[in-house]
């Protein structure tokens, strides 16, 4: 959530820049208003509620006097009813004013890309060789099939299309890579976590998953209003929900695993094939909760983290910087890890690391203290993939293809794999 005193003072340079998201923002002239609306009824308010009190007082005095008070006593009923009529009305407009900023997604940063969509992209780094192949390189459905380790046909049949059941060596590469992954991030000091998959609306609110993209979200029929986590960054995040931490204590660093799920509303006929987008898949996710000043530095070494896996996997990636247009809800800057798919013949997200400043510590409210005397002040909060599992999956299992229908198992996947060939 945006802070709406952004509004009152930089109207114009908000407006900008959350147009270059790609939608009209010009209605927020009217929250301006609204709001101005709201702390003159919170001032009316204070204003009767003060001569409440004083001709309270006045009762007293003029009973101890004997004197009449019938008079004030109709001034004190003609103010009640005012003040709950105002209090009603102050209500509606804070009702309405909450609801609109939380639709409202964050600042881009001011150095990123203005563009409408991926197209407009910054490439910031290709690293590794293209893989060459002296056969026509399958798809990784393909492969996953004629090697028993992926079976759609039975995942439909018990669940529904776009879910799969991982079988054999196709099962335990899915949790090799989980295993690789977390110990990875805890061998670089990012603490481990193992979060509820079940999370509340309070934590989807808290990290901008709602109210916009309620229609991601899988509900459950739970009295309690829970749903299925759709990343490891909801728990995460609101581990420290309505917390005031200490300085000392940031920044905070997790990493977790958890299994995913999201409806993937707006995205039928997009690959359908595979499992490049699924209704559930496993991620390994890293978050950071820093000081304002510190964000921008964690970032980075965040993105290094996420890379690091890649060049240990030996598998070629590139790093992109996603222009206003393409960047996610409550994130000021996002940058993409795409790795190189042979059977799309080009490169896939398999990762995001995002900074979204203190936009969700605002709608978690997660404050900090640098003293005990000191004035509580938000948090920044990062998140990034490290990595999605699936998605990982997919480019080992093409990319390091072998003409006889085998693959090879990356050198440092062996100790967990317990071979080194998928036959």
């Amino acid at each position: 959530m945006l802070d709406i005193q952004r509004f009152r003072e930089h109207l114009d340079e908000t407006t900008r820049r959350l147009n270059s998201r790609g939608d009209d923002f010009s209605y927020l002239q009217s929250l301006v208003d609204l709001d101005h609306k709201r702390r003159s009824i919170i001032v009316k308010v204070e204003e009767i509620k003060a001569l409440r009190n004083q001709n309270a007082k006045q009762i007293g005095l003029l009973k101890r006097e004997g004197k009449d008070v019938s008079a004030v006593l109709a001034t004190m009923e003609n103010s009640k009813t005012e003040l709950a009529a105002l209090e009603d009305t102050l209500a509606a407009i804070e009702t309405d004013l909450n609801d609109a900023m939380l639709r409202i997604p964050n600042v881009p940063h001011v150095d990123i890309p203005i563009g409408q969509d991926e197209n407009d992209n910054r490439l910031v780094k290709t690293v590794g060789d293209l893989p060459t192949f002296s056969f026509d390189p399958k798809p990784h459905w393909e492969l996953g099939e004629s090697l028993g380790l992926l079976d759609f046909e039975r995942a439909t049949k018990i669940s529904a299309s776009r879910f799969v059941v991982y079988q054999g060596l196709g099962a335990r590469l899915e949790r090799a890579l989980i295993q690789f992954m977390m110990d990875h991030h805890a061998e670089a000091g990012y603490q481990e976590m193992l979060l509820p998959y079940l999370v509340n609306e309070a934590s989807m609110i808290g990290t901008g998953q709602f109210p916009k993209f309620k229609d991601d979200a899988f509900a459950t029929t739970d009295e309690r209003g829970l749903y299925l986590n759709p990343t490891a960054e909801v728990p995460g995040i609101n581990l420290h929900r309505d917390e005031i931490l200490s300085e000392g204590a940031l920044p905070r660093r997790y990493t977790a695993f958890t299994t995913a799920f999201r409806q993937e509303a707006g995205s039928a006929g997009r690959d359908t094939r595979g499992i490049l987008r699924q209704h559930q898949f496993n991620k390994v996710e890293l978050i950071q909760i820093t000081t304002p000043e510190t964000s921008y530095a964690a970032l980075d070494a965040m993105l290094a983290q996420s890379e690091s896996l890649l060049k240990l996997l030996k598998i070629p990636y590139r790093v992109v910087e996603l222009c206003s247009g393409d960047l996610g809800f409550a994130m000021a800057k996002t940058y993409d890890i795409e790795v190189y798919l042979p059977s799309y013949g080009t490169y896939r997200e398999i990762g995001s690391i995002s900074n979204a400043e203190d936009f969700q510590a605002r709608r978690a409210n997660i404050r900090f203290k640098r003293s005990k005397e000191a004035k509580p002040e938000y948090v920044h909060t990062l998140n990034g993939s490290g990595l999605a599992v699936g998605r990982t999956w997919i480019a080992i299992v093409e990319n390091y293809q072998n003409e006889d229908g085998s693959i090879t198992v990356p050198e440092v996947l062996r100790p967990y794999m317990k071979t080194d060939i998928i036959l």
